[in-house]
């Protein structure tokens, strides 16, 4: 198993750095590109998140952009905010956040232009509400299904089955602090009922998915965003310090980990882009669904997702483990964060943070879950085929529980950066189709007008499947 874990860690070790200058150089374009949309627009972001979801033609109210947000902030907010941060700190030393934050700024850009984009070519599905994701625009904006299949394999494989024992195993960690014990059978009755909870959940479908996210995530997120300030507050004037220490670590001006200034930044990039998901082309299947009445108010709110997960609750678990003095050199997961806010807040936080990590773990596996379902229904529409994909969701999170805790990481690490490399290889070519819809929500708002979009309004963007204009009153119709 050792050898194994050893192979993965090499392979990733040399790959990632050919993912980094990608991500980093197209964030940078895109950024420059748009003008620094993710700073600039930042109250449009907060607008267009609050904003009630348009009628679809069966009269039905379809999936508001809060909801789709919740989505993908099920994804997102999961383990990688506290096990992933967790492991960054302890691996990589506190400079690791400031290459977190620093990719999240970056990022975000990236993911304004691919929920954008999501947007623009979606499609409907029988259900009568809307589907899509990098698979959909490379089919219909490039024109290249083959691209299509590939994405669409390798996020059905990364997010239904790997991410999800990831999520799983981190659970388990949690408990096993909580408890203050760990054994083969608190693993197997831990991975039962998550996977129980997994199915029960899955086989309702979007709508079940985004009703429980939409309670579960901000709820929980809010909470223990509450014990950070407290901490911080507890330790204020510990803080400065701190922020010293993260800068002066991630350039390597003051090492706490071998590796130094490497280490900082390889596990600040990696976790970061593990949480926030920025690139990935994971959060575009999300944005899709909603109904909205321009593509860019979704990759605006999409935007948003990465500064929610990243700026705040990867932040709050650094800030959390600094300020307690932790061990550096030594890789630890979930259990660093339990007991550095144990020996801040009292043991009973121990037990609260092994609530919060099942409940966002567990919203992260039903979220990545359907990240799988939409692309397996872009690979075929056999229901079968939907149902086995559902069994076997719910054997990996069982698996995920009794699995390696290294092995599962170094696995979660590869094959995020196969997504993301395919999903970047769509994104630059149709960056300006992104463009071009952002200039005209922007002459719009200059305007004073609320943003809506058509496709005839713009026929030099070919491939969209909706977005024609309601014929009945006018108005315009995000449905086809």
């Amino acid at each position: 198993m050792d050898s194994l874990v050893e192979l993965v860690t090499d392979i990733n070790d040399a790959y990632w750095y050919a993912v980094i200058a990608i991500l980093v150089g197209l964030g940078l374009y895109f950024t420059v590109r748009s003008r620094f949309v993710q700073i600039r627009l930042l109250p449009d972001m907060l607008r267009s998140v609050t904003e009630p979801a348009e009628t679809l033609p069966d009269g039905q109210k379809g999936i508001s952009a809060f909801r789709a947000f919740s989505i993908s902030a099920a994804s997102r907010v999961g383990t990688g905010n506290i096990a992933g941060v967790a492991i960054a700190i302890s691996v990589g030393g506190p400079g690791a956040v400031f290459w977190m934050w620093l990719m999240a700024l970056i990022g975000a850009s990236t993911a304004f232009v691919e929920s954008t984009l999501a947007q623009v070519y979606k499609i409907r599905d029988k259900d009568g509400g809307f589907r899509g994701g990098p698979a959909y625009y490379m089919l219909y904006g490039l024109r290249r299904r083959w691209m299509g299949v590939i994405f669409a394999v390798v996020i059905t494989v990364t997010y239904g089955f790997v991410f999800n024992a990831v999520q799983t195993n981190s659970i388990v960690d949690a408990v096993s602090t909580s408890v203050g014990e760990e054994s083969r059978v608190l693993s197997v009755v831990v991975g039962l009922v998550v996977a129980g909870l997994t199915a029960a959940v899955i086989f309702g479908g979007v709508r079940r998915i985004s009703a429980v996210s939409q309670v579960v995530v901000p709820v929980v997120a809010g909470a223990y965003l509450v014990l950070a300030l407290v901490v911080v507050a507890l330790n204020i004037t510990e803080v400065p310090g701190m922020v010293r220490l993260i800068v002066e670590n991630a350039f390597g001006i003051r090492e706490v980990v071998s590796g130094g200034f490497a280490a900082a930044f390889m596990q600040g990039i990696r976790r970061g882009l593990f949480s926030n998901e920025a690139g990935m082309g994971s959060a575009p299947n999300a944005g899709a669904t909603a109904a909205v009445s321009h593509p860019v108010k979704q990759g605006l709110v999409q935007s948003l997702g990465v500064y929610f997960d990243t700026l705040l609750v990867c932040s709050a678990t650094a800030f959390i483990i600094l300020l307690s003095n932790p061990d550096y050199g030594t890789k630890a997961g979930a259990s660093l964060t339990q007991n550095a806010l144990s020996a801040q807040l009292g043991g009973w936080t121990v037990h609260f943070l092994t609530f919060a990590i099942f409940f966002l773990a567990f919203t992260s596996v039903i979220g990545n879950y359907y990240y799988g379902e939409s692309n397996i229904e872009f690979l075929t529409g056999n229901r079968r085929v939907l149902q086995g994909f559902r069994a076997l969701v719910v054997v990996c999170v069982f698996a995920g529980a009794v699995g390696s805790l290294p092995l599962i990481w170094a696995l979660a690490d590869l094959v995020m950066g196969v997504m993301a490399t395919v999903n970047l290889a769509a994104l630059l070519p149709l960056s300006g189709v992104a463009f071009l819809l952002f200039a005209h929500y922007r002459r719009q708002r200059a305007e004073g007008k609320d943003s809506t979009f058509h496709r005839d309004e713009m026929p030099e963007i070919t491939g969209i499947q909706v977005w024609d204009a309601a014929p009945e009153d006018g108005r315009i119709s995000t449905h086809g």
